[in-house]
């Protein structure tokens, strides 16, 4: 049975808005699954159809049926056979476009993030480090695969979004280009990577060079 909603439960009408706006104001948002819960510092946003770095730019397909709505689920994937990521869909249903959760600082349950990531083989030397990353940030919160598809607008999902309050004030807003993309999707036409001033962002590392035709992104 589910149960009330959270206080501050980010709806869908919070999502079905342009990318980079909803982008924007996710930071400083909490992010919560089980014992643990992190605030928002860095997040990266794609544009579906419409972004050479996304995934679903070539359509939709058995992987990013998720991204095209509705608006509010989680789209999680595996990056490079390795790492889960997690991203927040957005925009009107039926438009694929997604926020990746690139960073956050650990607010609750530090003991469990800490014992998440020792027992998968990637401990920290700092909690600053805990959830610096979009695979750190994904091993912390304990999210993986089979939360693909979650709807963190109803009442009593296992993974909830919320506003603690007032809204980031835009001149502590910092862009740039997305992390990690190769190809026109990394370019400077696409500054979709939002963060604050904070010592959980994760450092810039341009794209590794690809043969072509292969995809250099870890977004969706």
């Amino acid at each position: 049975m589910n149960g009330p909603q959270a206080p501050g439960t980010l709806t869908e009408e919070f999502y079905a808005r342009p990318v980079q706006e909803v982008a924007v104001d996710l930071l400083g948002c909490v992010v919560r699954h089980g014992e643990v819960a992190l605030r928002l510092t860095e997040v990266e946003a794609y544009d579906g159809e419409d972004d050479p770095g996304s995934h679903a730019y070539r359509g939709r397909t058995p992987r990013t049926a998720v991204m095209f709505g509705p608006p509010g689920r989680l789209y999680v994937y595996l990056s490079y056979g390795m790492h889960h990521c997690a991203n927040l869909v957005c925009g009107p249903d039926g438009r694929a476009s997604a926020v990746l959760l690139r960073a956050g600082e650990v607010v609750d349950g530090l003991e469990v993030a800490r014992d998440r990531r020792t027992r998968a083989g990637r401990p920290v030397p700092s909690d600053r480090d805990l959830a610096r990353g979009p695979a750190r940030l994904t091993v912390a919160l304990g999210l993986d695969r089979s939360h693909d598809g979650l709807d963190t607008t109803v009442p009593g999902a296992s993974v909830v979004v919320t506003s603690p309050g007032p809204s980031i004030a835009r001149s502590d807003v910092r862009a740039g280009v997305r992390v990690g993309v190769s190809g026109e999707g990394g370019g400077t036409e696409f500054p979709w990577r939002f963060h604050l001033d904070h010592p959980t962002v994760s450092p810039y590392r341009a794209a590794v060079r690809r043969p072509r035709g292969t995809t250099g992104k870890l977004g969706p």
